[in-house]
């Protein structure tokens, strides 16, 4: 078999994992998808289908499903990760020993790893060494849309092009276009602040503000993340691409994000615990926004929106006054 052949593994049956199993599986491409939990890859096994995260989506017969690591892992030597972040060094420690130097890595994670404030590259780095091939996968994505067929784009950001090319080929299809980059840093950083931002978004029309507000949080905030990813070591272009400006503007103004929704959830009143119960599933912005918080603190970065969404999480700051307290900041130049 060739590169673009060879079997491909996910780790993560959530939505995007099994979104991503779904989409290569169709492609043709021998697909196989580990879930920790054996009475949920059981379930999916007997039903062909993810009723807990895609609901009416239907998997193809040559998809393989199993809760067995050691399998997952022999199964193919290209690893697709795709577990929550703050799961992503756990996943990664118990591949360890079962890896061999063939192995490549990619991840569709995405977020900030809270205990050390680093990008998941660099703890990929910290657990598997800087020598194995590593991507990352972002970009304007929800799974339902990916799973149903719907047309989408993103971005494969690795040092490694041949590894990325690789994976753009495997992915694409008739609907699905993947675009390839070396810029793991600015990826990796749009990723993760577009949930911060989509969290300010949710509660600005919460609050019930228009379409004035929500314009001026987006291009406010690509201004944040810009800064905070060129300080990290992006390159600003990739800012205005997929995994920037695009993921920022699909999280912040659809209600499928489930970021958005938290704030929602918080201008109604609710306290982000009780809008992140409500949700059900993992809502990254949470803890992003405290690492985000810190790096810009740390890199003397002015990021005002991100600044008080970490004052509503995790310093029950009313939603109204932190509306105030950015509208009440010093005039200035808008490009400062």
């Amino acid at each position: 078999m060739t590169n673009t052949e060879s079997p491909v593994t996910i780790l993560g049956a959530g939505s995007w994992g099994t979104a991503i199993a779904i989409l290569l599986s169709q492609n043709g491409k021998p697909t196989l998808l580990w879930g920790h939990n054996a009475d949920h890859i059981s379930t999916m096994t007997s039903s062909h289908c993810n009723a807990r995260y895609l609901p009416g989506i239907q998997l193809p017969d040559t998809l393989t499903l199993t809760n067995n690591l050691d399998e997952a892992v022999s199964f193919a030597s290209n690893i697709i990760v795709a577990v929550p972040s703050y799961a992503f060094r756990s996943t990664l420690e118990i591949l360890v020993p079962r890896l061999d130097d063939n192995v490549r890595i990619a991840w569709a994670s995405k977020g900030i790893e809270t205990e050390t404030n680093k990008l998941l590259h660099e703890v990929a780095e910290d657990v598997l060494g800087k020598k194995m091939p590593l991507a990352v996968i972002s970009g304007p994505t929800f799974a339902s849309e990916v799973a149903a067929g719907m047309p989408t784009a993103l971005t494969i950001a690795s040092r490694s092009s041949r590894f990325a090319n690789d994976l753009a080929t495997r992915l694409h299809d008739t609907y699905f276009r993947a675009y390839t980059c070396d810029d793991v840093i600015g990826v990796e950083v749009g990723g993760a602040i577009k949930n911060v931002l989509a969290i300010a978004a949710g509660i600005a029309d919460g609050l019930g503000f228009g379409a004035n507000t929500r314009a001026a949080v987006i291009t406010r905030g690509l201004v944040e993340m810009t800064r905070l990813g060129i300080a990290l070591g992006g390159e600003q272009t990739t800012f205005m691409g997929l995994a920037g400006l695009g993921d920022l503007v699909l999280t912040c103004t659809d209600d499928k994000s489930r970021n958005r929704r938290l704030g929602l959830g918080i201008a109604q009143g609710k306290t982000p615990e009780q809008a992140r119960n409500d949700i059900g599933q993992v809502v990254e912005g949470i803890q992003t926004s405290r690492a985000v918080y810190e790096l810009a603190s740390k890199h003397r970065v002015e990021m005002p929106i991100c600044e008080q969404v970490y004052h509503v999480l995790f310093e029950q700051r009313e939603a109204r006054v932190a509306v105030s307290e950015l509208f009440n900041r010093e005039l200035k130049s808008e490009n400062l």
